[in-house]
């Protein structure tokens, strides 16, 4: 379900955050993730690639999103690399060398997976031109299917990886009543010249290409259903007139993780995104789920 704007809102969160709140729910690890904002330039200023997730999805369903997914485990192997060492990445991304590797290898593998944008090039300083033929899709679903490792991929097509093309914005965590839980990096990136999206993906329904105040807009009609770390980038990108003003700000986005809190106050569940009170929400502390007007008071 959603609120009367367009935030996502499970209708099982009542009950998961009443048993959290009279420690009744044990929490479930979050699984590390990683998701793009692709950007490229319009006459009106930049544009992000965005997905609709299939209403039939146990997660999200529904809603509007960027490429992204889990961490494969082969994401921590040694891969071709280009661009700002793994240190310096663990550094920026709060992690070890090694962590910082597989997000970063994840950010980029789900992006080719999910938009059928490859970041990546013959040489440090180059990109794949395009991604488009027979062959390259066959490697993109066996990728899909886990029958191919992302670093045996790219030895295979001597590819690097560059991640340089990357910046990271936000780090988010889901909530811990959530039975889904993900500990994700959001990244922005530009779509490298001559590639083009596609909706590539299983998992979505709907493609497009589309201005950050006009999906916020959206999302404040009720047009467009969204998670709050989707809204809340989509609105970062808003002061931005152009893909190289907002990889230049990269560098200085605060990447401290955004973790929703469940706490009781006068009889009443208060949720809470701490740096994001426009998502707080006041759940009555009995059995009966909240409709959107309750939701959003």
């Amino acid at each position: 379900m959603s609120t009367s704007n367009g935030q996502w809102y499970p209708p099982e969160w009542p009950d998961r955050i009443r048993a959290l709140t009279n420690g009744e729910l044990r929490p479930t690890a979050p699984r590390r993730a990683a998701t793009v904002l692709l950007l490229r330039d319009g006459a009106d200023g930049p544009a992000v690639h965005m997905l609709r997730r299939r209403a039939s999805m146990a997660f999200a369903g529904g809603a509007y999103a960027y490429p992204g997914g889990s961490v494969d485990p082969r994401d921590a192997r040694d891969v071709p690399w280009a661009g700002p060492s793994r240190a310096q990445w663990a550094a920026r991304l709060g992690v070890d060398a090694a962590v910082a590797q597989a997000i970063v290898c994840a950010a980029v593998r789900e992006t080719f997976e999910e938009a059928g944008v490859l970041l990546a090039g013959p040489t440090p300083d180059t990109v794949v031109a395009d991604t488009t033929d027979d062959t390259w899709e066959a490697d993109r679903a066996a990728l899909v299917g886990r029958e191919l490792a992302f670093g045996d991929f790219l030895d295979r097509r001597g590819l690097v990886l560059r991640s340089d093309l990357l910046g990271g914005w936000a780090r988010w965590i889901t909530p811990e009543f959530e039975p889904r839980r993900y500990d994700t990096w959001f990244f922005v990136a530009a779509l490298p010249e001559g590639q083009r999206t596609r909706n590539a993906s299983t998992e979505a329904d709907r493609v497009a290409w589309i201005r950050p105040a006009e999906a916020a807009a959206g999302y404040d009609r009720g047009d467009l259903l969204m998670m709050p770390p989707t809204i809340s980038t989509l609105r970062s990108l808003r002061p931005y007139g152009s893909v190289a003003e907002a990889l230049a700000a990269a560098g200085e986005r605060d990447l401290t993780p955004v973790l929703a809190r469940a706490r009781l106050v006068d009889g009443r569940i208060v949720l809470s995104w701490p740096g994001h009170d426009e998502f707080t929400k006041h759940v009555a502390a009995h059995h009966d789920v909240p409709g959107p007007s309750e939701a959003d008071s």
